[in-house]
């Protein structure tokens, strides 16, 4: 039962949200293997936010969860969504730079995988590189990372909602 009375049911909010998280990331594999753009070290830590929201998202819808539950994949879905938005922040911020403070290019993240510890494959990509600067596509306005960090804003919203959200007559969700 998705709809309960004129409320969504938690289960339905979950798995709506693990369907728009696969949808994102089925147009990032699109984006990368149709229209040939080279993902940087933050698209992939992007990528892993959305993967992470798109898991609790799952798992809650699989659950059903009810009562306080609820308020505990509330939680995870914030934090991993919260995560992602920091990284697009980062990404943001590198794209606004001028050209001569940008930091240099860095190898590909496959390459870096094949040759250093993870913790360093980690630490270097939240660093971004100079890929992570460039601009290599636009959709009214907004580059790549723009449009991922309104989508993990809207999570974390979601997120925080059903965190805080009020007792079970209430609101526009219910257990």
């Amino acid at each position: 039962m998705l709809i309960r009375g004129n409320h969504l049911t938690s289960r339905a909010v979950f798995f709506l949200i693990f369907l728009l998280c696969a949808g994102l990331l089925g147009v990032a594999f699109y984006m990368e293997h149709v229209m040939g753009l080279e993902p940087c070290p933050l698209c992939w830590l992007q990528r892993f936010g959305f993967m992470a929201a798109g898991l609790v998202s799952l798992l809650a819808a699989l659950h059903g969860p009810r009562g306080f539950a609820i308020r505990v994949y509330g939680f995870f879905l914030a934090v991993s969504a919260g995560a992602g938005l920091g990284v697009a922040g980062r990404q943001l911020w590198l794209q606004s730079l001028p050209a001569d403070q940008v930091p240099a290019c860095g190898p590909s993240v496959e390459y870096m995988l094949d040759v250093l510890p993870w913790m360093e494959v980690l630490t270097t990509a939240l660093r971004g590189t100079g890929d992570c600067a460039e601009v290599t596509w636009r959709f009214l306005g907004l580059s790549i990372p723009g449009w991922t960090a309104i989508f993990f804003t809207l999570l974390v919203i979601i997120g925080l909602i059903m965190l805080f959200r009020p007792g079970k007559k209430s609101g526009w969700i219910q257990g």
